[in-house]
This record gives C-alpha cells, sequence and structure tokens, in this order.
C-alpha cells in the first residue's frame, strides 16, 4: 500500500507530466530508428486497446498501483505488449515502491533507450528493441547487482507464467 508521501508525489509528477502537455510540450511520437515490427497508426490501434496505444504509442503513462501486473510475483516472462518480445525474468523483478513493475535487468538484446527531455530534463526512456514500443524509464536507483530500475508500465508488457495452471 502506497504512503502519503509517495501517492502525493505520484500526484504531482502526473500533475507536471499533464501540465507540460498542455503547454504543448510531448515527447516523440516514436523512439527514433527503424524496427523490425513496423506499423502505421491504424494498424497500433487495431492491435492494441485504447491505453495500450497512449502508453506504447504516444509515450503515456498510467496510474501508478494500478497495474495488476505490479502484484505479479509468479515465475515467468514479461514481455511487449505491442509484438510479444520477452523483456524481463521475473527473477530480475524487485518491489520499489513506485506503484509501477520494476525490474533491476532485462532480457539480452530485448530494449533500447534514448533520451526523453519531455519534463525539461534528461531522462533515459526504455522502448522495446523490435517495435519501438514505449515501456517507461530507467533510473540509477535500483538494487544490486545492477543498482538499475527499469521502471515499466504494466499496460507495456504481457505476464507468462512459466508453469501456466492447466486448462
Amino acid at each position: 500500500m502506497p504512503d502519503r508521501r509517495m501517492l502525493l508525489s505520484s500526484v504531482a509528477g502526473l500533475g507536471l507530466i499533464a501540465a507540460w502537455k498542455w503547454l504543448g510540450f510531448s515527447g516523440p511520437v516514436q523512439a527514433a530508428g527503424k524496427f523490425e515490427i513496423e506499423k502505421t497508426p491504424e494498424e497500433w490501434k487495431r492491435a492494441l486497446t485504447p491505453e495500450q496505444y497512449y502508453i506504447l504509442r504516444e509515450h503515456g503513462t498510467e496510474r501508478p498501483y494500478s497495474s495488476p501486473l505490479n502484484n505479479e510475483h509468479r515465475k515467468g516472462i514479461f514481455s511487449c505488449a505491442g509484438c510479444d518480445l520477452p523483456l524481463y525474468s521475473s527473477d530480475t523483478k524487485f518491489e520499489s515502491g513506485t506503484g509501477w513493475p520494476s525490474f533491476y535487468d532485462h532480457l539480452p538484446d530485448a530494449i533500447g533507450t534514448s533520451v526523453d527531455r519531455t519534463l525539461g530534463f534528461a531522462r533515459t526512456e526504455v522502448h522495446c528493441r523490435r517495435c519501438g514500443g514505449h515501456l517507461g524509464h530507467v533510473f540509477e536507483d535500483g538494487p544490486k547487482p545492477t543498482g538499475l530500475r527499469y521502471c515499466m508500465d504494466g499496460l507495456a508488457l504481457r505476464f507468462e507464467p512459466a508453469n501456466p495452471a492447466p486448462s
């Protein structure tokens, strides 16, 4: 459960993002470069929910503590919701207290990064290396062994349990 300070700082952060976008500033619509999977905006809109499209294709974010994946503790793989590329192992997931699923490392050849200046300062954006979908950001305040915190939007991910329940 979030404490009051974390909740207030999350609300303030989302307010800053909304104000920044309202003033006409926004980030790139897509990560720079060519990707193995490229679709038109209309094709992405048909393949994704409106919320997933907002996050993956328009660099949006979900409300903190709103993703069921934040509380996902089973063994398995977290993949890109846009193209199903495996991105993170549950072995690297940890409780960051931020309200978003967090990982201290990614799978090999899974992600790309770029500089995001949408809030007026530089952050490192994380995107899927195969489709370019926006996943979240990486920060240098994570646990050992990497010291990194990959703070991901849960709607940008799909979870596949290692041992799915028999049907």
